[in-house]
């Protein structure tokens, strides 16, 4: 601050997103679907976020097969996106339908704070990638929603990631040449969804003409490896939707199970007060607004804002 009024200028999330694509080594980027797991994975330390529409839709109830609203995705990662301070990529499904469609979807994502998000090949409505019977439209029709989406950013730092899942129903040749058409078409990047094998894994950056992300499953058809055998390969972004919803489906469920056995709640010796767990939620900076204004000292100066995470 240089001085009473001014603020430092504040970096945006695209730009945030851009800059750690600049910079070396690949980013990790885990999956989040409400304001809890991502203020935890950001007060954690990663400098991006990812937001899962599996996890989206199971968060409501639903299985990730496309019964969710373009509204209802867009509307989720504004909770995420203002909820941390750090660059979050959002699963945009097919687009929510044609061109027309795909143009509306990049604006509300723009809209909600995100830094980027990814379109698919699939026919709608979709299903998570990692499932069998999957349906793709043709070519040309992908690549028109691409360049669709490219013309309709405001902002040309938002990063549009082009995801196919060809592998799956045609094979790995012809999900490569989609993904490289993409890319000629404008895309910033390509997602090559549910590779087999980990020679296909270490192929997809080679055979594709620009930097690549990786889409890592718990459970899911591609093999697992760490992320620096991942980085090693070539690719940029290593996502990881079912990080988080796994763990907190093992773990909700083990203190169910205890509960009922036990008829027992969990006992509060050394576990966080409820202070401290707020805290994790921004109950500082909040009460520090509480205050404020009742010092007209103080209330000249520009309020503090709530701090997203640390």
């Amino acid at each position: 601050m240089t001085n009473g009024t001014e603020r430092e200028p504040i970096m945006t999330p695209t730009a945030k997103l851009r800059a750690l694509l600049a910079g070396p080594g690949m980013v990790r980027a885990p999956g989040v679907y409400d304001g809890i797991t991502a203020r935890l994975a950001a007060q954690a330390g990663f400098p991006a976020l990812y937001m899962t529409g599996a996890g989206t839709s199971a968060s409501r109830g639903f299985p990730d097969f496309g019964l969710l609203t373009m509204s209802e995705m867009a509307g989720n990662g504004e909770v995420i996106a203002r909820s941390v301070d750090v660059p979050v990529i959002a699963d945009a499904d097919t687009g929510y339908g044609n061109e027309l469609n795909v143009t509306r979807t990049i604006r509300e994502y723009e809209r909600a704070g995100l830094a980027g998000l990814h379109l698919e090949d699939q026919g709608f409505p979709k299903k998570c990638g990692h499932l069998d019977d999957k349906e793709i439209i043709p070519r040309e029709d992908y690549v028109a929603k691409i360049r669709a989406a490219v013309a309709a950013r405001r902002d040309p730092n938002f990063l549009i990631i082009a995801r196919t899942d060809a592998r799956a129903v045609i094979g790995l040749e012809e999900a490569v040449a989609r993904v490289n058409l993409a890319l000629e078409a404008g895309a910033d990047m390509a997602f090559v969804e549910a590779a087999r094998t980990v020679e296909e894994l270490a192929a997809i950056p080679r055979m594709v003409r620009g930097p690549c992300l990786l889409n890592v499953v718990r459970g899911g058809k591609t093999p697992d490896l760490s992320m620096g055998e991942a980085e090693a390969m070539g690719y940029r972004i290593a996502i990881l939707p079912s990080l988080l919803l796994s763990a907190v489906v093992g773990a909700c469920d083990e203190a169910l199970r205890v509960l009922r056995e036990t008829d027992t709640p969990p006992s509060s010796a050394g576990v966080p007060s409820v202070r401290e767990r707020f805290r994790r939620w921004g109950a500082d900076e909040w009460d520090a607004l509480r205050t404020c204004f009742r010092d007209p000292v103080l209330a000249a100066e520009p309020a503090p804002a709530p701090v997203p995470a640390k």
